[in-house]
């Protein structure tokens, strides 16, 4: 007899299940399921959205019938099962209410899809009736996979290195070629991406709220969401895009840096990353073939994330304890060549250069109030802790993330070839390099 973990690679729905039940009087019923959620290695849970026939039989009568498919090697397996609960609150239902949230969200169902409950059932007996059976799946190099990436994030001492350092973890120890690294908003509204790969376009400096697509879902929901199968012809970017669009038409098209993605994703994994009870971002990976992001990968990446995190927390406070500069700042000797346009809209603090749309929010305020202190004084250095106690950027008093807006700068600065650039010199410090002369316009 196999056990529930032998064929946990059936339960992703790549080829839906099968579910029979049966009514009080034994009148058969079978019905088609996307796919079940792996509870333990004795039960699984399916979900409750709809009263319907299957949902009367089962609280009648609980024993039921489930045929699971192995999508690799088309193998099938007859699950023998029991109906002990249904769970309307907790992990388990959290878990399975975020997954659908994160399908919905991408088919535009949102308003549909609403998981009433999880229904627990015990798996009593698990045969094969065709095919060879389970193949081994399980990939032997994650253990030591995610022992090198331990050791190479506890040697980063800033948030940019963090940052270079995961995405290249993802890509060497994990294989994740396309990946991005997003994090929270100090409100926990929005995710910002910090750090991309894979892409013909970065996307730094991209946004997207709690609850849209998988990845606002995870962040809102504080759980993975993985997705092994899509349509052929899904742009998961394009429909957040639109989606955002629909509900916000007022929106100036130029203020927003597109979230990148695959034309053609099949696969697809947001992990929240956590400090606590805090939600600090999210890491987002995908694979344009049908499921190739495993279990065993979506459990390495939330290992992964909960590393990050703490690697993380530690950066911020290593940072924020750093002694104020004691020297006098250095003023920077006048640039030549053409003036620099740099406008700025106060109303959301969009900052354009030379008529090209940069850099919106927090890290435009930043850019906008160096900016400033430049033109009137000549100032080139600057420290976090005079930023964070700037009133003009109305930070609030706990979790700014001054530190990444301020990475987020740096990096945006650089992927747009502007002349200017921002350069960290230190704990705490950093210094704004302009290379042409500037002239500052407020649009109101």
């Amino acid at each position: 007899m196999y056990r529930l973990i032998d064929i946990r690679a059936c339960l992703d729905g790549v080829i839906p299940t099968v579910l029979a039940t049966a009514a009080a009087d034994g009148t058969p019923n079978v019905s088609a399921l996307s796919d079940i959620c792996y509870v333990d290695e004795r039960h699984v849970a399916l979900s409750f959205q709809f009263f319907n026939k299957t949902r009367a039989n089962i609280l009648a009568n609980p024993q039921a019938l489930l045929q699971v498919t192995d999508p690799d090697n088309g193998s099938r397996f007859q699950l023998r099962a029991r109906y002990l609960r249904t769970e309307t609150s907790g992990a388990l239902f959290e878990r399975m209410k975020a997954r659908l949230a994160g399908i919905a969200s991408h088919v535009g169902m949102s308003k549909v899809f609403r998981l009433r409950g999880a229904d627990v059932y015990e798996v009593l007996e698990i045969d094969c009736v065709c095919g060879p059976g389970p193949e081994p799946r399980l990939r032997s190099d994650l253990l030591g996979a995610l022992r090198a990436c331990s050791d190479r994030l506890s040697d980063c001492a800033d948030l940019t290195t963090l940052l270079d350092v995961t995405m290249s973890c993802l890509a060497d120890a994990l294989g994740f070629a396309h990946a991005l690294v997003l994090l929270a908003s100090s409100d926990q509204h929005r995710l910002f991406t910090v750090a991309s790969q894979g892409y013909v376009a970065s996307g730094i400096g991209a946004e997207i709220g709690y609850g849209e697509g998988i990845i606002g879902v995870a962040a809102e929901s504080a759980a993975p969401i993985r997705i092994t199968h899509m349509a052929q012809d899904y742009l998961y970017s394009s429909r957040v895009r639109s989606a955002y669009l629909a509900a916000n038409p007022a929106l100036d098209l130029e203020r927003r840096i597109p979230l990148p993605g695959l034309a053609e994703s099949r696969s697809q994994l947001a992990v929240p990353i956590r400090d606590s009870s805090c939600t600090i971002g999210v890491i987002y990976v995908e694979r344009t073939a049908d499921s190739s992001i495993s279990f065993e990968e979506e459990d390495a990446l939330v290992i992964f994330a909960a590393q990050f995190a703490a690697r993380y927390v530690s950066v911020l406070r290593e940072e924020d304890g750093a002694r104020p500069v004691s020297q006098p700042y250095t003023t920077a000797s006048p640039p030549t060549g053409p003036a620099l346009r740099v406008r700025h809209d106060p109303l959301d603090h969009s900052v354009f250069v030379d008529d090209e749309y940069l850099i919106k929010g927090v890290a435009g305020a930043i850019l906008w109030r160096l900016l400033q202190e430049y033109t009137a004084r000549g100032r080139t250095e600057f420290s976090n802790r005079e930023l964070r106690r700037d009133p003009t950027l109305g930070l609030p008093e706990i979790a700014d993330n001054l530190e990444a807006r301020l990475v987020l700068l740096e990096r945006r600065l650089a992927e747009r070839y502007v002349p200017l650039r921002l350069e960290r010199i230190g704990r705490g410090r950093h210094r704004l390099d302009v290379q042409r002369p500037v002239v500052l316009e407020n649009l109101l």
